[in-house]
């Protein structure tokens, strides 16, 4: 499998229906080019087949989690600022009671989510953290 037939399963993984002129166009060769490969990645077995992607199956964090942290003394807002740097936290709430704030984080996968929180404990003055996955959202 060469750059070629990546780039055409890149497009087919987007829209396995698009037509072989679309997919012809985007990757700059003939119709009579992409029926060739992917005849020869049907055969090989590369590609097994064409499937239906629903809405609801394609989230953009599969792995979500609501991590909450304990600040030492007054280093809520250097931590804040550390966190808003990572692109894994999609956002910060400051909060009363037993815990200083909650962090919501979202990844592709859970080891992704374990690197992310070893990274936040790390941060200087979280002090301790707990850490709840989301397993399941309804909205009324």
């Amino acid at each position: 499998m060469d750059d070629l037939d990546r780039r055409l399963i890149a497009l087919l993984r987007r829209n396995a229906r698009a037509s072989l002129s679309e997919l012809a166009g985007h990757l700059g060769i003939t119709r009579a080019t992409v029926r060739t490969r992917m005849a020869r990645l049907e055969a090989s077995g590369d590609v097994l087949g064409y499937s239906v992607t629903l809405k609801g199956d394609v989230a953009p964090d599969p792995v979500r989690g609501l991590m909450m942290l304990g600040v030492e003394g007054r280093g809520a807002e250097r931590i804040t600022r550390h966190l808003s740097g990572m692109s894994e936290v999609r956002a910060v709430h400051s909060t009363n009671g037993r815990w200083d704030m909650i962090v919501e984080i979202g990844t592709e996968s859970l080891e992704a989510l374990d690197a992310v929180l070893a990274r936040i404990r790390r941060l200087d003055g979280v002090s301790t953290s707990e850490t709840s996955l989301l397993l399941a959202t309804r909205v009324n």
